[in-house]
C-alpha cells in the first residue's frame, strides 16, 4: 500500500496551497481519509478527516480556512488550504483508515508559510 502526497511548498502568509494524496496498492475498503501535520518541536496533530459519506472534521485552528475532499472511486484525498498562517508550517501527512481498522500513512509533504 502506498500513499503518494503532493502539493507542498513555500507560500507567503495569506496565500493558498492544495495538497493531494492518492492511495494505491492492495487496500481494503477505505473508511476515513485525512491529513495530519507535525510542526517542528511539536506533536503530530489531526488536521482534517473525511469519511465515505463526505462528513468532514477539522481541528479548530483551520476551520473556515481549510477544506478537505475525497474521491472514493479514485482513492484520493485533497486539502485546500487558504489564508495560510506561519503557524500552519509543518510536514503534512496523508493517511487512510480501512474497514479493517488498519491505518496507512504517507511520507509527508512540507508546507512552509513565511510571514
Amino acid at each position: 500500500v502506498q500513499l503518494q502526497a503532493s502539493g507542498g511548498g513555500l507560500v507567503q502568509a495569506g496565500g493558498s496551497l492544495r495538497l493531494s494524496c492518492a492511495a494505491s496498492g492492495s487496500i481494503s475498503s477505505i473508511v476515513v481519509m485525512g491529513w495530519h501535520r507535525q510542526a517542528p518541536g511539536k506533536q503530530r496533530e489531526l488536521v482534517a478527516t473525511v469519511n465515505r459519506s463526505g462528513t468532514t472534521n477539522y481541528v479548530d485552528s483551520v476551520k473556515g480556512r481549510f477544506t478537505i475532499s475525497r474521491d472514493n472511486a479514485k482513492k484520493t484525498v485533497s486539502l485546500q488550504m487558504n489564508s495560510l498562517k506561519p503557524e500552519d508550517t509543518a510536514v503534512y501527512y496523508c493517511y487512510v483508515l480501512t474497514a479493517r481498522n488498519t491505518a496507512y500513512w504517507g511520507k509527508g509533504t512540507l508546507v512552509t508559510v513565511s510571514s
